[in-house]
């Protein structure tokens, strides 16, 4: 499945790919002067996951309300399978949202609280509960849950019991506003597969809200990064992890090490530190007198001479940090500090507080604006 950014522009999709089941089109949400989302264009594609992800007061709720059918747009349009969906209300729209706080019914049992909305819909009780045993399967609890009370559940049987009644609604799309955010970080890791899985066995499509790139990464087939209201970036979690839009990217999307560089005539140098580097610039750049070079720490490595690497450096090792197959390590040159990752076997042997020398090469960096 695809997704296609209208603005900024994208390929358009190849004649395989089917319509957009959601679309937006200059969608703007103002409150008083404050535009919370600001001309936002995206279509989103039958059976795809998409994460949008962003600092908080990005926008990125904002957003989900409008789609969910919570809040209306103060401009533009959102159109559901071709049809304008402007200011038709939640409970009139083929879709449901996961809420963060779950919002189960605490005095019903688990079984009551997924036949909720086949209930509302006059399925006959044992339709009813057919349904919610197979849905108990899918969500991978056992049958005997169905009379047990919701609150004797735990967070993560909670969580299940919410995707349950979501998938009771049989809607199209399913929105999911930071579903994960109070778990704890094993079973946070135990559902996003889960999800993932759920997602990939009924095929519907799923709308996802979260400030954790972690999840996105793990969960998507493509990710939206906002910033004050805007999408800054669509694209898979590879072009998010590989070929960020702009600095702002590369540093949302984890641990990165950003040198400034400036062209003095045929040669870049580092702001920094006045060493010359080894760049490749991407043709947007071309023509660029000043960059942001972005260097992830499992691309940096300690060399033994200055021939080591396309670009080194000299620093002292700080301190150092286990991360269980991986060490992580921090480096200082002069008054800024990078990150090196490497794995056990390539540990760092010499001593801390001595000089070190660092490098990486020039194809693994990546060029930004500065």
């Amino acid at each position: 499945m695809k997704l296609a950014l209208v603005e900024p522009t994208s390929p358009a999709p190849d004649a395989d790919t089917p319509l957009p089941v959601l679309q937006l089109v200059g969608v703007r949400k103002t409150f008083g002067e404050f535009a919370a989302v600001d001309n936002i264009s995206l279509d989103i594609y039958e059976g795809e996951f998409l994460t949008i992800v962003g600092p908080s007061g990005s926008g990125k709720t904002t957003l989900l309300r409008m789609l969910a059918g919570m809040e209306s747009p103060s401009e533009g349009n959102i159109t559901l399978r071709g049809e304008l969906i402007n200011d038709v209300p939640s409970n009139r729209r083929p879709t449901c949202l996961v809420f963060q706080s779950l919002a189960l019914f605490p005095h019903k049992t688990v079984g009551e609280n997924i036949e909720f909305p086949l209930k509302v819909k006059n399925v006959p009780p044992a339709q009813r509960k057919e349904r919610a045993l197979e849905l108990l399967r899918m969500v991978r609890l056992p049958e005997n849950y169905y009379g047990k009370n919701v609150m004797k559940c735990s967070g993560g049987e909670k969580q299940r019991v919410a995707l349950a009644r979501a998938f009771a609604y049989d809607p199209d799309v399913l929105f999911f506003d930071e579903p994960l955010s109070a778990l704890d970080y094993k079973l946070k890791k135990a559902m996003e597969k889960e999800l993932k899985d759920l997602h990939r066995e009924s095929g519907k499509t799923f709308i996802y809200i979260t400030h954790s790139l972690e999840e996105a990464m793990v969960m998507s087939d493509r990710i939206g990064v906002m910033r004050s209201g805007k999408l800054v970036q669509v694209g898979t979690p590879e072009d998010i992890y590989s070929r960020p839009a702009d600095r702002f990217v590369s540093e949302f999307v984890g641990e990165v090490n950003v040198v400034a560089a400036t062209k003095k005539g045929a040669e870049w140098s580092a702001d920094d530190f006045g060493t010359r580097l080894r760049v490749v610039l991407p043709a947007d750049l071309a023509a660029a007198t000043a960059a942001s070079i972005v260097v992830r720490p499992e691309f940096m490595r300690f060399v033994d001479a200055p021939s080591g690497a396309d670009n080194v450096l000299e620093g002292t090792i700080y301190n150092e940090y286990s991360l269980g197959s991986r060490i992580q390590y921090q480096v200082r040159v002069g008054e800024k500090t990078f990150l090196l990752e490497l794995s056990r076997a390539s540990a760092f042997k010499g001593a801390f507080d001595k000089p070190a020398l660092i490098g990486w090469d020039a194809r693994d960096a990546i060029v930004v604006g500065a």
